[in-house]
């Protein structure tokens, strides 16, 4: 079989395995159903990659494309096929990336205007009891094997679940989706209220089950070299040398502390640069009044972006040129994100921010994250992927996403945008440097906490002393500009979901390289450079080198 045509027919059979990935890629048909996260579930999707494997490994490459499509389809099997084999399913639960997070905001993503969207809504919704319950036999397996998360992990998400179970429940806004859609809404008043008391008990069920896994869960956060190797690998599509990175993000945080401290004595020279961050934090001088206005700014700079580049610097396709900009209910993690378009634009690609109900929204670092989440970041790669019909497969455009080239992307973009000039103000300079420090300390908490690496004896940050919650929370509040909330989340962030936290910085760096081996050759050209690198969709960082390289013009 064509490799082209094994990829079509593949998101398919891919989407029915896990038809909350189609939803959030925009893959149609899946939107009612959930995946099968029991343990017979989990080797059944095994039992999918490792054929899809060998079909794809048939395949003839007669050229360049053929062969990119089919060594992105076996890598991204194999990277299922060793999380499985690795008892990564018995690990699934953490404060942002796992199942339970996926029951609660999945909802945002799908439609809600027709009573087609309206029915199918609710059978994913009244199926939730169903999805968790596999997801609760995964986990007691992995109790009774001792592959167990961590105490802190446990304790966030049953923290989580009290949100979810309770008054507040994000769940709850599904009846004002209802009652703003052109449906009729007593057709399905009834039944949805229903559907959200049941979400809600499953919830709370769930939580009785984690109060019983609780004192099996591990007392140590981190989780040791090899399952960290292998982590990192499944993010970046490359092998790391820990310890060498692990100095070289330390080395980042020390580099960009002192131009932190720079560029706070230009907003006020005689402060100190605590009392300059306390102050962007604080200040309603540098802050949106309310969400509104808050959402009113974010949605003007991705508007002035498209407007300003596109053709100078990016080729920005017909069908991104929309982008949604939303709030992200209340219980989750405190991270904006991006969710992409559907595969065929219908939904455009839309970025979510956690601030529901606050009414003092500092700006200063928010600026650099509009450029990140949306356009030139996420919203620009994701969506040309998406658009490259004739060049990447149908598998490859839908489902494959590599942080290492996606997250060092997004972070190239916020410098790339300092560069040209889109962060005009001090404090939206000081707001970059921000984000560069936290992602640099991601890489030295990272690593260091599930490594059990000491902090560098010549560091001016707490040095030789070991790793604990509190320093690293320390370090993102001082360094990586955080207030106590976000910093919490994120910590908690790095300790369940280890080797992702790294990829941004990481990633970044390499596409850095790439643009300086560019440069270096001859006349530069942004735009193709730009281009090349998205042109190869969301792969690992070994395949983005060989392809890069490949094409940088000569002479």
């Amino acid at each position: 079989m064509d490799i082209f045509a094994l990829s079509e027919v593949a998101v398919d059979r891919a989407a029915a395995v896990n038809p909350v990935s189609a939803t959030y890629s925009g893959i149609p048909g899946h939107d009612h159903a959930w995946p099968d996260l029991s343990p017979d579930g989990h080797l059944a999707a095994r039992e999918f990659y490792a054929q899809l494997k060998a079909d794809a490994l048939a395949c003839d490459t007669p050229d360049d494309r053929h062969v990119l499509a089919q060594r992105v389809l076996i890598e991204d099997c194999d990277s299922h096929i060793r999380h499985f084999d690795a008892n990564g399913h018995h690990y699934e639960l953490n404060n942002i990336e796992s199942p339970h997070q996926w029951a609660r905001f999945i909802f945002g993503s799908m439609p809600a205007q027709t009573n087609d969207d309206w029915e199918t809504l609710l059978q994913r919704l009244e199926g939730v009891g169903s999805m968790m319950a596999g997801y609760r036999a995964t986990l007691e397996e992995g109790r009774v094997a001792g592959n167990v998360v961590s105490r802190r992990q446990v304790e966030a998400v049953m923290e989580q679940g009290v949100s979810a179970a309770g008054d507040d429940s994000s769940f709850h806004a599904l009846l004002d989706r209802l009652a703003e859609s052109p449906v009729d809404t007593a057709k399905y008043d009834e039944r949805l209220r229903a559907a959200i008391e049941s979400a809600k008990q499953t919830f709370s069920d769930f939580n009785d089950f984690l109060e019983s896994y609780l004192p099996d869960a591990a007392e140590n956060d981190g989780v040791g070299e090899a399952r960290y190797q292998s982590a990192a690998e499944m993010f970046l599509g490359t092998q790391l040398d820990l310890h060498a990175t692990y100095r070289w993000g330390w080395d980042e945080v020390e580099r960009l502390w002192q131009t932190m401290e720079s560029a706070c004595a230009e907003i006020d020279p005689d402060a100190t640069t605590a009392d300059v961050l306390n102050r962007l934090s604080t200040s309603d001088e540098y802050a949106a009044k309310n969400v509104d206005d808050f959402i009113a700014v974010m949605k003007d700079r991705q508007e002035q972006a498209l407007a300003n580049l596109e053709g100078v610097h990016f080729d920005v396709p017909e069908e991104i040129r929309t982008i949604d900009v939303q709030v992200e209910p209340a219980g989750g993690a405190l991270a904006a994100h991006y969710v992409g378009p559907s595969e065929d634009f219908s939904r455009p690609g839309s970025v979510w921010y956690p601030v529901e109900g606050r009414d003092h929204i500092p700006l200063y670092g928010e600026i650099t994250t509009a450029y990140h989440e949306g356009f030139p970041g996420h919203h620009l790669q994701v969506g040309v992927q998406n658009t490259l019909h004739d060049e990447l497969s149908r598998y490859h455009r839908s489902l494959v996403w590599y942080p290492g080239s996606g997250e060092g992307w997004a972070l190239y973009a916020e410098q790339l945008m300092g560069e040209l000039g889109y962060l005009e103000r001090p404090e939206y300079r000081v707001g970059l440097l921000g984000s560069q420090l936290m992602r640099s300390a991601r890489v030295a908490i990272d690593i260091g906490i599930h490594l059990d690496l000491p902090i560098p004896d010549d560091v001016t940050f707490h040095p030789g002393e070991s790793w604990t919650f509190e320093l690293a929370h320390e370090l993102m509040c001082t360094r990586g500009s955080l207030s106590q909330d976000e910093a919490t989340s994120e910590i908690l962030r790095y300790m369940g979901w280890p080797g992702q936290a790294i990829s941004y910085k990481v990633g970044e760096q390499a596409i850095l390289d790439l643009r300086e081996e560019w440069r270096t050759a001859g006349d530069f050209d942004p735009k193709l450079f730009h281009s090349t690198v998205l042109g190869v969709g969301s792969v690992g960082l070994d395949l983005l080198r060989e392809y890069v390289r490949a094409r940088i013009p000569q002479g």
